[in-house]
């Protein structure tokens, strides 16, 4: 499903700084059938939204929270609908970013998801993380699982990712986000893409994804500009959770490739 290129040499410096920022992390939660899976894919365990967390972003972390999970930013907060800046190049590799890095990958993992970019726990850093296990699928049936071309895969940290699409081809799916909580819209995503950044070393890494993953890192990478899925849904599919299995409307794509 993906070929991974580690190369040798360090990144290069960039011209922001952000030594006096803290963290706060979001994430995404399990969906239903034909859902957007890479926000989640297991029933929602726990609501983890806090009002404070969603009116506050990235300042919340600063406060005397601060050994307790990050909480999930909700649309709304500019920290969602701004550019996230690059992480300077001295400062990969550092106590700060790995423990920003952490806290992602452990608030994913809790929620259950498979992807989480550091805006949606309201840090305005270009960072994401992914993952896909066989556990995560269970909850989607075989037929799904074929059609989304879905495959699970290890974890991926990566800091500054650019992204290239690849190919003509494009899907149909459902997406969710939990910063948007409770609600589903059909998003057209590429089929193919390839992203280049860092790991959480600074070492150069290169993913060519497709199917399922290739969606997961395009809505990831989406929230780092400031975009959430509902800018790029199909119109008149956006519907509740529970609305979910409900016929489309007509005019409306079918899920699916194209």
């Amino acid at each position: 499903m993906k070929s991974v290129h580690r190369f040798s040499h360090r990144i290069l410096p960039i011209t922001f700084n952000f030594k006096t920022m803290s963290t706060t992390p979001i994430l995404t939660r399990p969906v239903k059938e034909a859902m957007f899976r890479p926000i989640i894919a297991a029933p929602p365990r726990r609501n983890h939204s806090s009002g404070s967390a969603a009116q506050a972003g990235w300042f919340v972390g600063m406060g005397d929270k601060k050994n307790a999970p990050p909480d999930i930013v909700k649309a709304g907060d500019p920290v969602l609908h701004e550019p996230a800046q690059e992480v300077q190049a001295d400062e990969i590799g550092s106590e700060r970013i790995q423990k920003i890095i952490d806290d992602m990958v452990k608030v994913m993992r809790n929620a259950p998801g498979v992807g989480l970019a550091a805006p949606q726990i309201g840090i305005p850093l270009r960072i994401i993380v992914l993952e896909d296990t066989i556990e995560y699928m269970r909850y989607t049936t075989k037929e799904e699982i074929k059609a989304q071309d879905r495959q699970p895969f290890d974890l991926l940290v990566m800091i500054n990712p650019k992204l290239k699409k690849k190919g003509n081809q494009s899907a149909f799916f459902f997406e969710g986000c939990l910063s948007v909580d409770g609600f589903r819209a059909i998003v057209e995503r590429h089929l193919e893409v390839e992203v280049t950044g860092f790991d959480r070393y600074g070492q150069a890494i290169k993913v060519d994804a497709s199917g399922w993953q290739a969606r997961i890192f395009q809505h990831e990478c989406d929230h780092l500009d400031g975009t959430l899925y509902v800018d790029k849904m199909v119109p008149r599919t956006f519907r509740t959770v529970k609305n979910l299995d409900l016929p489309l409307a007509a005019g409306c794509p079918k899920l699916g490739v194209r």
